[in-house]
């Protein structure tokens, strides 16, 4: 069964409203002061080999619960041993289960940098992710203004996160190109009805630049997967449902990274 329509714009318009509910809950009072350094986000995705960032997330709207009675900690732990580049937390609460408490427990749990995946939509939400302790930030072009992009990537460089900007298609390319980040993803999930097609990340691959982390996200099942995009120029991956549903998920990351 197919996901309803403009799921993108209701997970946005949702987020808009528990992001100021929280914000008018905590009132005048500032952020926390970040207490733990910055991991560095970059430099563990351009390191040789199979780069993968294993994701922690609850559930989706299109596949419901992926674990039941998810541990951020025992998962994250199991990634680090199987050999993970780094972590992908979901933090936004109403559609995909996720929690600010699932980026921190994970975050401690071992030494791995940690993106804070979810809908960040302004600056405070990119300080909010510094003082979580996130090192680095999803910036979704779909949802953010080319000007609000480039703004949002420089503000993330300046509180030492990394940025990775995500793009569907050529136009947010172009957006993701003038923002001058150093990490774009290209998802192979259409944000509006859910489905997956590899050849989008496989069409756009040979029009990212050199110079750029290239991160192929969703629908990487398996080893064929991997290889696939491999030839289509990607060293680096997000990868979580096929995980999250394993038996062991740390099992099946060292699989997809094993030659």
């Amino acid at each position: 069964m197919s996901a309803p329509p403009a799921w993108l714009e209701r997970i946005v318009a949702a987020r808009r409203l528990s992001v100021e509910a929280a914000r008018a809950a905590r009132g005048p009072a500032p952020l926390p002061v970040r207490t733990t350094p910055v991991r560095d986000f970059e430099s563990a995705l351009r390191a040789p080999g199979r780069r993968i960032l294993a994701e922690i997330k609850r559930r989706s709207p299109s596949a419901g619960v992926l674990r039941e009675g998810l541990d951020p900690e025992t998962v994250a732990r199991a990634y680090a041993s199987a050999g993970a580049a780094g972590l992908s937390v979901l933090t936004e609460p109403g559609f995909f289960g996720g929690s600010d408490g699932d980026l921190v427990h994970a975050r401690e749990a071992c030494a791995l940098p940690v993106l804070r995946k979810d809908f960040v939509l302004d600056h405070e939400m990119v300080e909010e992710s510094a003082a979580l302790g996130a090192d680095a930030v999803l910036l979704i072009a779909a949802v953010l203004a080319p000007a609000e992009l480039r703004a949002l990537v420089r503000t993330a460089h300046e509180a030492g996160l990394s940025a990775l900007v995500e793009i569907h298609d050529e136009r947010e390319l172009d957006a993701a190109l003038s923002s001058q980040a150093r990490i774009i993803g290209v998802n192979s999930r259409d944000l509006r009805d859910f489905s997956v097609d590899l050849r989008r990340a496989e069409r756009l691959g040979s029009r990212l630049p050199p110079g750029v982390v290239k991160v192929a996200e969703s629908g990487i099942r398996d080893g064929h997967d991997m290889a696939r995009l491999e030839a289509a120029g990607y060293g680096a991956f997000l990868v979580g449902e096929s995980l999250l549903r394993a038996q062991d998920p740390g099992a099946a990351l060292a699989e997809l990274l094993s030659p």
